[in-house]
């Protein structure tokens, strides 16, 4: 009977600690660039649906989530999350280099910084403590090896981004997965990330080229000018268009399994998602999340595509 009384008490300490370790306060301040395109608006919508979840979760916890449309807006905004005492900063930089500064002054006040997706030329333990991001060259390495293996005979055209780091590490990438094989590069140009902009290379390029194997580019947004101009001009030589990201409406084009795009590759807006769940963990859970965090760039098929569909999103 006595042990059975010292078990009980020593449950009841352990509810008590659990429930004031939730009710700990500690307050989150979250910087993303504001809704100008499609992947940011997916960056937007994870960032305050999962503030939501963990404010639930944590009773403790408070999230203050703030859009920015340029870099130096969004440094104003990090200096104003330190004025409000935040004990932690989650930053997916509208452009990093120029934010650094802001970002050290929070690290140099002992404050936890979660790095999001684009990192500064220093990308160090000064810049932040958690760094989760996708994988850029990865991203183009599936994609070229997804169109090695299902054409590898394709006359292929390329829509790139824009002409900065992380649109020649998913350059090289395609270009790694391609090696090897009897795909042939017909041309490249940079679409801007954008859907128009993507809808005027592919005119030029079905203007250009009597026949198209496959289109890669190396957004979701691109791929929609893509479509567009494909339809327009009633070409049935392009077999399939391969993108990237998870966009809502090219996870369901796959999910239908529509022949124009079979497949998509991961570049997931949620990250920041994931980088505000190890932020948290850090000072409820309290377990190591120090360090860098390479999500996969998966391969969307009919199989899998439920796992990454969010109806809900506007991206």
């Amino acid at each position: 009977m006595r042990k059975r009384l010292l078990g009980m008490a020593v449950a009841m300490v352990a509810l008590a600690g659990a429930a004031h370790a939730e009710d700990k306060k500690v307050t989150i301040g979250v910087s993303i660039p504001a809704a100008d395109h499609g992947w940011t608006s997916g960056v937007v919508f994870h960032a305050e649906r999962v503030a939501k979840l963990l404010m639930q979760e944590h009773p403790g916890l408070n999230v203050i989530v703030k859009t920015s449309p340029d870099a130096a807006t969004q440094a104003n905004a990090v200096q104003d999350l330190e004025t409000q005492g935040i004990d932690a900063l989650v930053i997916l930089p509208s452009d990093p280099d120029p934010l650094v500064n802001a970002i050290k002054e929070v690290k140099s006040n002992g404050k936890f910084v979660a790095l999001v997706d684009r990192a500064p030329s220093v990308n160090d333990d000064t810049v932040r403590d958690l760094y989760v991001a996708g994988n850029n060259p990865a991203l183009g390495e599936v994609a070229g090896k997804y169109i090695a293996e299902k054409t590898p005979e394709a006359e292929v055209v390329i829509i790139r981004g824009l002409p900065i780091p992380i649109d020649q590490q998913r350059q090289d990438g395609f270009d790694k997965g391609i090696a090897g094989s009897k795909v042939k590069v017909l041309d490249r140009q940079f679409g801007n990330w954008n859907r128009d902009d993507a809808f005027k290379v592919m005119q030029d390029y079905l203007t250009k080229y009597p026949k198209i194997d496959v289109v890669w580019c190396q957004d979701d947004d691109m791929a929609v000018g893509v479509l567009q101009a494909i339809e327009q001009a009633k070409r049935t030589d392009i077999q399939y268009v391969v993108a990237g990201a998870g966009s809502k409406d090219m996870i369901k084009k796959v999910m239908d399994g529509d022949k124009m795009i079979p497949v998509d590759v991961l570049y997931p807006p949620s990250m920041v998602a994931t980088a505000m769940e190890l932020t948290a963990a850090n000072f409820y859970d309290q377990v190591p999340v120090r360090g860098t965090y390479i999500l996969d760039a998966t391969l969307v098929t009919k199989d899998n595509a439920k796992d990454f569909y969010f109806p809900d999103s506007p991206f």
